[in-house]
C-alpha cells in the first residue's frame, strides 16, 4: 500500500512574514482608520468639486451669515457727529455716504476714521459703534487763527499753518488777522507774535506780508508800511510803536518806515509830502 504524503502544517516563510506584518500596531491602525479616512476624503472631494454643490454651500453660508448680520442688535441706524460745526458735519456726511440702517459687520471704523482725518478742517477724529446702533464720530477740529491771502483766494489756517477751509471774503471773519506772501503760512507763529506786538496800533493794523520768504512788512491803513528786518522783527516793531507813542511818527504823512538795516533806519515820505517839502524849499531860499 502506497503511503500518502501529508502537507506541512507550518506556514511558508512569506505567509509567516505577512501574518507578523498584519499584527504590527501601525498596520492595524492604518487598516482600521487610514483606509476609511482616505476613502471618505476622496468621496467628499469628488462631491465638493461639483459646481452645483459649491453653489448650494455658498448660498447656505450666505443665508446663515445674513440671518446673523441683519439681527436688530447688530444694525447701525444713524451717525452722530460731536465736536464739529454744521458745515463740517455736513461735509463729513458727504465724505462718508452711508445708507442706514446698515449692519455693523459692513462697517469699517478704521477706514471711516482715515477718510475723516484726511479732511483739512479735521485735526483728529475717532470712530466707534455705540450701543443702540449709533455710529459715533468724535471730531477735534482745527481752530483757525489767521486768514492767508493767496492768489487763489482767502484761506483759514490754524496755529501750525495747516489749511482749514477757504472763505469767500474777508468780512466773514473780521476777528482774524490777515497774512499774505510766499511762505506766510509756514511762519504763522512769528506772524502771531507780530500781531500781538502790534496790538497798540489798533484798527490801523491791516495785516502782514511775507517778502521773499525771509521777512515781514506790517501793513497799516493809509497804505503805510513798516518794513521789518529778517531777524529781530518783533523787537523792531516794538521800537517803532514806542517811537510813535512819543513823536506820533505814524500819524505823519509818510509811506514807509524801513528797519531792514538796524543801524540805518529810514523813513520814506509820500509823494504829496515830498512835493510839498520841495515847494517850501523853493519858496524859502537857504532852507535846509
Amino acid at each position: 500500500m502506497q503511503q500518502v504524503k501529508r502537507a506541512d502544517p507550518a506556514p511558508s516563510r512569506w505567509s509567516w512574514r505577512m501574518q507578523r506584518l498584519m499584527l504590527t500596531p501601525g498596520i492595524r491602525l492604518m487598516l482600521r482608520a487610514g483606509v476609511p479616512f482616505v476613502l471618505s476624503f476622496g468621496a467628499a472631494t469628488w462631491w465638493l468639486s461639483n459646481p452645483d454643490t459649491q453653489a448650494a454651500i455658498h448660498a447656505t453660508v450666505a443665508e446663515a451669515r445674513a440671518s446673523i448680520e441683519q439681527r436688530p442688535e447688530f444694525m447701525v441706524n444713524l451717525m452722530a457727529i460731536d465736536g464739529a460745526d454744521t458745515e463740517l458735519s455736513e461735509a463729513i456726511r458727504t465724505a462718508v455716504p452711508l445708507d442706514f440702517p446698515i449692519s455693523s459687520f459692513d462697517l469699517d471704523p478704521a477706514t471711516i476714521r482715515a477718510t475723516v482725518r484726511e479732511m483739512p478742517p479735521v485735526k483728529e477724529a475717532s470712530v466707534r459703534i455705540r450701543p443702540g446702533g449709533v455710529l459715533q464720530v468724535d471730531i477735534t477740529p482745527r481752530v483757525p487763527i489767521a486768514i492767508w491771502r493767496k492768489p487763489e483766494g482767502l484761506t483759514l489756517i490754524d496755529e501750525v499753518g495747516a489749511l482749514v477751509r477757504p472763505i469767500a471774503r474777508r468780512g466773514l471773519r473780521p476777528d482774524l488777522p490777515v497774512i499774505a506772501g510766499e511762505g506766510a503760512a509756514s511762519h504763522v507763529d512769528e506772524a502771531m507774535k507780530l500781531i500781538a506786538a502790534g496790538a497798540p496800533l489798533g484798527d490801523r493794523l491791516r495785516g502782514l506780508v511775507r517778502l521773499g520768504d525771509r521777512r515781514w512788512d506790517v501793513v497799516l491803513d493809509r497804505n503805510q508800511r513798516i518794513m521789518l528786518p529778517a531777524d529781530g522783527a518783533v523787537q523792531a516793531l516794538e521800537r517803532v510803536i514806542a517811537l510813535d507813542g512819543v513823536d506820533e511818527v505814524l500819524k505823519r504823512d509818510i509811506a514807509r518806515i524801513d528797519l531792514r538795516l538796524e543801524d540805518r533806519p529810514t523813513v520814506r515820505m509820500t509823494d504829496n509830502s515830498t512835493a510839498e517839502w520841495r515847494r517850501i524849499r523853493q519858496l524859502t531860499p537857504g532852507t535846509e
